[in-house]
């Protein structure tokens, strides 16, 4: 059976399986202790059922992922509400650093997969396929550079980074939450959030309500933030430059935190703005779990899972002693190597999925999620498509 569902029943799947997702941390302490977040527990079961009915031949679901697009936008745009010009400032240095830690991560997968290629005795280009292309750029990444090297002559070179990027989207959510929980249990970085008592919340859910005029506010300012992000987006892509769609919304964002911070004629509600965040991250990574074909990754060949396996190992091992060691060996630094997890194998939202999962534990990371989002949204792609390119031209 084939059936399209539109983006409001896919938005409906996606906030049952959230759900899933939060009552199952909840009962299961292991997923709670790793701080995995909701979004991948309960999606990546859905996707696992879906395979299932897939592989049997009795369903296929096609989903209007409309609203995934929408939520991304929202969310990142609630980045920008978070960040102002003197937080940015000090956290410029370890920007800096960040980005050159990324460089070095595009150079070493590609390495990685070059090495094991050969030592395991199967093309190169197919090596390269399981290198940066998927791994940190993803899903978009993959898409456009798998057809480059099918002319070179790598048959199915899209359907594999594809499966590559899938294996990574889900690999890189399940190891960043365990990651930053590690780091910072070892070093002893900072205590867990004390439980909040019955009377607490029904006090806080008095405070809510009665604050219900600031959190329209709050999402009127995000509405407006998008609109005329779409406009510095359409400039900006005037130069040449390929960016994410949420870049201009950010950009409008930042600006208007920092206009009424230091005037008294806009107020910008930074706190109901942040709960909007963190509830489109949720529905953005709820609709991109259920929308996952794990059936791609099936019928990949044992090499190819070597390759990958290696990439998971190299992962592992830069996000937890060199990002960590480099970025300064505190909590911030250990939100980041969890951040890096996501961001180095599948996407942006993955890496700010896994560090809120980490800062709704313990304590909010400012710095970590000024400079994943930044790194992740104006640098990223555009240096991985320069070094793969690099990397495709030695090859050929």
């Amino acid at each position: 059976m084939n059936l399209s569902l539109d983006m409001y029943q896919t938005m409906g799947i996606a906030v049952i399986v959230l759900l899933i997702g939060g009552w199952l941390r909840s009962k299961i302490r292991i997923i709670d202790r790793f701080c995995i977040p909701a979004p991948v527990v309960g999606g990546l079961l859905y996707a696992i059922l879906m395979t299932f009915l897939h592989g049997f031949g009795v369903l296929n679901l096609e989903y209007d992922d409309t609203l995934k697009d929408i939520c991304m936008v929202a969310f990142f745009t609630t980045v920008g509400f978070q960040a102002d010009f003197k937080a940015i400032k000090k956290g410029g240095k370890s920007l800096v650093i960040f980005l050159i830690l990324v460089v070095v991560l595009i150079f070493t997968q590609n390495g990685v997969a070059l090495g094991v290629s050969r030592l395991i005795g199967v093309d190169s280009l197919l090596g390269l396929c399981t290198g940066s292309i998927p791994m940190v750029g993803g899903h978009g990444t993959a898409g456009a550079f798998g057809p480059i090297l099918e002319d070179f002559g790598m048959q199915s070179a899209t359907t594999i980074c594809t499966a590559a990027a899938t294996f990574g989207l889900v690999t890189g959510s399940l190891m960043g939450g365990p990651v930053g929980q590690m780091l910072i249990k070892r070093h002893k970085l900072c205590k867990e959030n004390e439980k909040t008592t019955k009377e607490e919340i029904v006090e806080d859910n008095d405070r809510f309500e009665a604050s219900y005029k600031r959190f329209a506010s709050a999402i009127y300012q995000i509405a407006i933030a998008m609109a005329l992000g779409t406009i510095v987006s359409w400039l900006l892509s005037k130069t040449g430059m390929t960016l994410p769609a949420y870049i201009g919304g950010m950009i409008i964002a930042v600006i208007m935190r920092n206009v009424g911070d230091r005037t008294s004629r806009v107020s910008i509600k930074t706190k109901e703005i942040g709960v909007v965040g963190e509830i489109s991250l949720s529905l953005f990574l709820g609709i991109a779990m259920i929308t996952l074909k794990l059936w791609q990754l099936a019928s990949l060949a044992i090499p190819f899972l070597i390759l990958l396996l290696a990439q998971t190992v190299v992962m592992f091992l830069f996000a937890y002693f060199v990002v960590f060691s480099v970025m300064g060996r505190d909590y911030d630094a250990a939100v980041l190597s969890s951040g890096i997890c996501g961001f180095g194998m599948g996407a942006t939202p993955n890496a700010m999925a896994n560090m809120q999962a980490i800062t709704q534990k313990y304590v909010f990371s400012i710095k970590a999620f000024l400079i994943v989002p930044i790194v992740g949204g104006m640098f990223v792609d555009f240096i991985n498509s320069l070094i793969v390119t690099l990397f495709i031209n030695i090859l050929v």
